[in-house]
């Protein structure tokens, strides 16, 4: 299964987010959790990929119908969806991206992903690829099911909120037990696995546990850490 390297975008910048498929990114993560992205301001940062073979990924702040078939339509190539718990929002999230006889997404030939009525799919309508998250003790519970929801391509970790929920919790299994069992549920299904990487040197590790889509930081913390780690070299002059 091939590896997808990308980076979660949180800025709001289309020129962020243009640089970023420049750079050779093979998807990047739009995000409208807790990003500075705005969903009105999306279809700007969705063509500043027009051109590029980087792949756009929006994660949604909610699986509501409304808000994923719109930015399906105005041309991101898939969805993150946060907190998915239990084997019924997987199949809820499949359900609102996927058109008829799979899903319930309404049908516009007139969005922007068909160039507004200028360039009409043929035969079989394009497939959204969907990641869903995996952030709980009781997600990690079910992550086989979830992983067998046909129309899920990836289970993907929320390093963070996983931490925090088994935490909280108190829950038997330690993180590291539960990275175990996702990886092995997303592969036993032949489904493929990604989490959010805040050190290069973590990659290698990560591909060999089986990991096939990795988000290398986010814009806001390479910016954050390049004005770092300049400021503080100036500062020693």
């Amino acid at each position: 299964m091939k590896t997808h390297i990308g980076t979660f975008l949180s800025i709001g910048s289309p020129a962020v987010t243009e640089l970023a498929a420049e750079c050779g990114f093979d998807w990047v993560l739009i995000d409208l959790e807790h990003g500075c992205e705005s969903e009105a301001a999306l279809p700007n940062q969705l063509r500043a990929l027009r051109g590029s073979n980087t792949l756009a990924i929006v994660r949604v702040s909610a699986p509501h119908a409304d808000l994923i078939g719109r930015v399906l339509d105005w041309g991101a190539h898939g969805i993150m969806v946060p907190h998915v718990n239990t084997v019924e929002e997987a199949r809820h999230c499949v359900d609102t991206a996927y058109y008829p006889p799979r899903g319930h997404r309404g049908v516009s030939r007139t969005v922007r992903t068909y160039g507004y009525g200028m360039r009409l799919p043929e035969g079989e309508m394009p497939k959204p690829i969907i990641l869903a998250q995996i952030e709980t003790a009781s997600a990690v519970d079910q992550a086989g099911e979830i992983a067998a929801v046909e129309g899920i391509d990836a289970l993907f970790i929320g390093p963070a909120d996983l931490s925090f929920d088994l935490k909280a919790q108190k829950a038997a299994r330690s993180y590291d037990e539960c990275v175990d069992v996702i990886v092995k549920a997303a592969r036993d299904h032949g489904k493929g696995c990604g989490i959010l990487v805040r050190h290069a040197d973590d990659k290698e590790k990560l591909k060999a546990l089986g990991f096939t889509w990795i988000a290398m930081d986010s814009d806001l913390s390479l910016v954050r850490e390049g004005f770092k780690k300049n400021l503080a070299a100036a500062r020693a002059w």
